[in-house]
């Protein structure tokens, strides 16, 4: 199983909307980066990913995983990029803000710290359980 995280603006899709979804999930649509387009293109059904809410949150809050790999994004005009569906899973009994993670030695390689304006990033397998751990969730 492979890890990811996904930037969301709460206030255009948030955890709560996500949630609502239930089982159907959502599509994962938009992206318009080459880079966070090709991580999608990795990802397998189940695989598991953060919820994080970008812009004047800025922290993780809780968890999706993959129902519906890679296929068009037809919000695409051009056909170029992509879409992945993903289904809530469970929300962070304590949420990790950025600031956390940047003051953490043990995430100071993760893509969001190094890389902070991609919207899809993968995420180590001991990023992933270090941050589950501190966020109350079991990895």
């Amino acid at each position: 199983m492979n890890y990811w995280l996904f930037k969301s603006e709460p206030g255009t899709w948030g955890w709560d909307d996500q949630v609502k979804r239930g089982a159907k999930g959502e599509p994962w649509d938009g992206v318009r980066n080459h880079q966070a387009n090709n991580n999608m293109k990795a990802m397998k059904v189940g695989d598991q990913g953060f919820f994080y809410h970008s812009v004047n949150e800025k922290q993780i809050v809780g968890i999706v995983k993959i129902i519906k790999e890679h296929h068009p994004d037809p919000t695409d005009p051009k056909g170029i990029f992509g879409m992945v569906r993903v289904e809530a899973v469970e929300p962070f009994k304590t949420p990790i803000t950025l600031a956390d993670m940047k003051a953490d030695p043990k995430l100071q390689d993760m893509w969001l710290i190094r890389q902070s304006r991609l919207s899809v990033t993968p995420i180590s397998a001991a990023e992933w359980r270090h941050i589950c751990k501190r966020g109350g969730v079991k990895a």
